[in-house]
């Protein structure tokens, strides 16, 4: 019988890499979400019945535990953007990943592999990094032998960074930013879930800083991002202070409505932009795992020429410039 993995957040992102990659060669996957209906999506990565999503509160020990039973590696990408109601950075990204660790251990499950991020640190200032690193930490008190990876900003078609960006690229001549000058090692999805399947396959282990093969500052992201959407736009630069300011009159428009309007921006956030995400020095990364990563360039084209202003048919306008009559 093929072996079964449980993949915890498998439906997110990342997650749905993960789960295609493994069911591809031939795992039999189960994909722990919130709204299962919302994730059958899945489904058609492997043969009928070979990718399946359950229910799963990772704020629940028995939760967890009823969607572990008979597997034989573990994937936990269960994370959060935003601090509120119940699901926490503390609740989801320290406690959570602790909890997924320590019921895999008691249940003999051979192989983790937890998605955290580059920045996580037990003394940064940010609440997403603090929590990143708690949940590292108590993943291998459990399993000492897990994969830890720590992308810098993901990139690809579902990915909601540069799609946000330029979909904003669309409104107005100006693109506002913060942090225009922070550093970034943006990197391919499908790499990081290459990754994760070495993990989880138990062909490495250890902690991995994954980041593609150049570095940018945030304003030459947009600039290439920009370039690929062809718009010219004004990259404007929002002062920290600014943005703090912005960030409370976001927070308190959450409050106001219940949640139902997260805010382009929270105060974490802001202490995150402050930062540069680069994979550090002496890190483990893609050349340990004898892997070459993609660089941005050869997919964002791929992807975000819907947001051209003449969508798929932008290129072919263009070609018609060149006729002659």
């Amino acid at each position: 019988m093929s072996k079964l993995v449980t993949i915890y957040g498998g439906s997110g992102f990342v997650g749905r890499y993960i789960a295609r990659r493994l069911a591809k060669d031939g795992w039999r996957v189960r994909v722990a979400v919130r709204n299962p209906n919302e994730a059958m999506f899945v489904k058609p990565y492997g043969a009928v019945g070979q990718v399946e999503p359950v229910f799963c509160n990772i704020r629940d020990d028995d939760s967890v535990a009823s969607v572990m039973l008979g597997a034989d590696a573990v994937v936990n990408c269960a994370g959060t953007l935003y601090d509120f109601g119940k699901n926490t950075f503390e609740a989801v990204q320290a406690e959570g990943a602790e909890r997924v660790a320590r019921i895999a251990a008691s249940k003999g499950v051979g192989t983790m592999v937890q998605i955290s991020a580059i920045g996580a640190d037990a003394e940064s200032d940010s609440e997403y990094a603090r929590t990143k690193a708690e949940g590292e930490a108590g993943v291998l008190a459990h399993m000492p032998n897990a994969m830890i990876i720590r992308p810098s900003v993901i990139f690809g078609d579902e990915d909601r960074f540069f799609n946000r960006f330029a979909g904003m690229s669309r409104f107005g001549p100006v693109l506002p930013i913060v942090g225009a000058g922070t550093k970034f090692q943006p990197v391919y999805v499908d790499d990081v879930a290459a990754v994760a399947v070495m993990g989880a396959e138990g062909e490495a282990q250890g902690v991995f800083e994954l980041g593609g093969p150049d570095v940018y500052t945030f304003r030459e992201m947009m600039a290439k991002m920009l370039k690929v959407v062809r718009r010219r736009r004004l990259v404007l630069n929002i002062p920290f202070w600014i943005a703090r300011i912005m960030a409370f009159g976001f927070k308190v428009g959450r409050v106001l409505s219940l949640g139902f309007v997260p805010g382009p921006l929270t105060a974490d956030q802001v202490k995150l932009l402050a930062v540069d995400n680069v994979v550090s020095d002496d890190a483990q990364g893609f050349a340990d795992l004898g892997m070459t990563p993609t660089p941005m360039e050869a997919i964002l084209p791929d992807y975000l020429w819907r947001f051209r202003p003449s969508g798929q048919y932008d290129a072919i306008k263009e070609s018609a410039k060149n006729l002659r009559v």
